[in-house]
């Protein structure tokens, strides 16, 4: 008798088995992936505005790091580079070079900000327009599918 228990108690768990894996919402591939995708996606977009204001915190602190180690030379002039006695001929022309060196590197930084401007431009066109084209491809597909589809259905 005990048995027979036992075989309607295992007969009962695995007919609310299947009635709980009927009753759970059916999966879609597409599902599956967009909702994963658009998940690490909203991620990636609420974590960058502070990656990128960190990592400027960072070179800002480095630039003003640079800035103040060039500021105790001030003090190195006073105790070596006066001793030394350096031509004033000489240092123009350093100053020359380094006013040289510093239009040089600035339009550099110019030149590699547009750069970077317009090649994210561009990123943003070519993915439009494969947006663009992905949606015409999607309602032609689906054109196509309604029309096959009617052409299988056999009159009455």
């Amino acid at each position: 008798m005990e048995k027979n228990n036992n075989d309607k108690g295992n007969q009962l768990k695995t007919e609310n088995h299947n009635k709980q894996q009927q009753e759970e919402k059916k999966l879609s591939i597409c599902d599956i992936m967009k909702e994963d995708t658009s998940e690490v996606i909203k991620k990636v977009e609420s974590t960058m505005p502070s990656m990128f204001q960190n990592y400027s915190d960072l070179y800002t602190g480095y630039l003003h790091m640079l800035d103040d180690v060039f500021g105790t030379c001030y003090i190195a002039e006073k105790e070596f580079f006066d001793k030394l006695n350096i031509d004033q001929g000489v240092l123009r022309q350093i100053k020359s070079n380094s006013e040289s060196m510093k239009k040089h590197y600035i339009e550099n930084i110019e030149m590699s900000a547009k750069f970077f401007e317009q090649y994210v431009k561009m990123r943003i066109s070519a993915t439009e327009s494969f947006d663009n084209y992905a949606h015409m491809m999607m309602e032609s597909y689906s054109k196509m599918l309604s029309q096959f589809n009617k052409s299988l259905k056999t009159p009455e």
